[in-house]
């Protein structure tokens, strides 16, 4: 059975929401969408607003999904979805910095390997190409 993990691409005012890891050491440094792993007997969508709660002390509203199903190392693989802020201000509460990302900056911070394709996409979606 695959692991699953989910991530927000949360999108303000045409910018994208990046978070930057604080841990493990191996991935310490770089940038990712927050989410997390899906607990058992939860859905991607409850983990997703659980995720942003805990990580950014955020609501959210869940939007359309990006791409499919995304691999990561270990066995997992990431779901993504677009989504705005319903209520708060992110704040970095697991993550070392957040960074609001414009048009044209979508790659100015090291995005992990695993989230740099996302980004494409996000950005497709955003630009109405798909």
């Amino acid at each position: 059975m695959d692991h699953i993990v989910v991530g927000a691409a949360i999108i303000e005012n045409g910018r994208l929401l990046a978070a930057q890891r604080a841990d493990p050491p191996e991935l310490k440094g770089g940038w990712e969408f927050p989410g997390g792993k899906v607990d058992p007997g939860e859905s991607d969508h409850d983990a997703l607003v659980r995720e942003c709660v805990e990580e950014l002390g955020v609501k959210i509203a869940v939007g359309r999904r990006v791409g499919g199903e995304w691999p990561l190392s270990n066995g997992y693989i990431l779901r993504v979805w677009l989504a705005t802020i319903a209520s708060g201000v992110p704040e970095p509460l697991e993550h070392l910095a957040l960074r609001w990302l414009g048009p044209g900056e979508f790659y100015d911070v090291a995005w992990l390997p695993a989230d740099l394709p996302i980004v494409g996409a996000v950005e497709g979606l955003l630009n109405g190409s798909s």
